[in-house]
């Protein structure tokens, strides 16, 4: 089975506006970094999936949906790469406005680490495979997440391996000893969440045709 037409990608304004501002904020962040060591680990994700994307999108274009969040993903990355996630002041901004006792950044990219990736896991399986929604695409799509989250956090291991204290800053736990089943935890809410709430604007884009046997 070959893989349907979606029905509503984003224009071609749009997906240059897109890419534009990740491109900028990647320049911007660069510039800005304090531990460029931390910042090409954090930034690397969103410098392959812009290639990634980019080589294959005659082929293989995405939703609006999917484009959006990734992009709004790439952001939070990139924020979190230029200026460590324990010391982002986006985070701070956060901290003051919820009223937690560390800087909560770490913990916004890790519910995105589900929250993006659900979407992104969710149309893979609905063009690609002749999997039909229903339970069983939910329980992939978590898995999925959960299993990226697992990768990354083998990722963050080898890394303090490597590197030693060099990777404090990538490695963001703040002190706290449960920073890992926090991180997994978070993406698994986030990839429901996610779930919860755009899988049916999620179905209007992709159109009728998908996963059709």
């Amino acid at each position: 089975m070959s893989a349907p037409a979606i029905a509503q990608p984003p224009g071609h304004f749009e997906r240059w506006l897109l890419v534009g501002g990740v491109l900028l904020a990647l320049g911007v962040s660069f510039v800005v970094a304090s531990d460029r060591l931390t910042w090409f680990l954090e930034v690397i994700w969103a410098m392959v999936g812009l290639a990634l994307i980019a080589w294959k999108w005659q082929r293989f274009p995405l939703t609006r949906l999917l484009c959006w969040l990734l992009a709004l993903h790439a952001l939070v990355l990139i924020h979190g790469g230029a200026y460590t996630y324990s010391l982002t002041p986006g985070g701070f901004m956060l901290q003051d406005l919820l009223g937690t006792e560390r800087n909560p950044w770490d913990r916004l990219g890790h519910w995105m680490q589900g929250f993006v990736p659900a979407i992104l896991a969710r149309e893979l399986l609905l063009r690609l495979t002749p999997l039909r929604r229903g339970g069983w695409l939910v329980y992939l799509v978590l898995a999925a997440a959960l299993s990226f989250s697992a990768f990354f956090e083998l990722i963050e291991w080898w890394a303090a391996l490597v590197y030693g204290a060099d990777a404090d800053a990538f490695l963001a736990t703040q002190g706290d000893q449960w920073d890992t089943q926090w991180d997994m935890f978070l993406c698994l809410c986030g990839a429901a969440t996610s779930l919860l709430l755009l899988s049916r604007r999620h179905d209007r884009q992709l159109g009728a045709q998908v996963a059709l046997p």
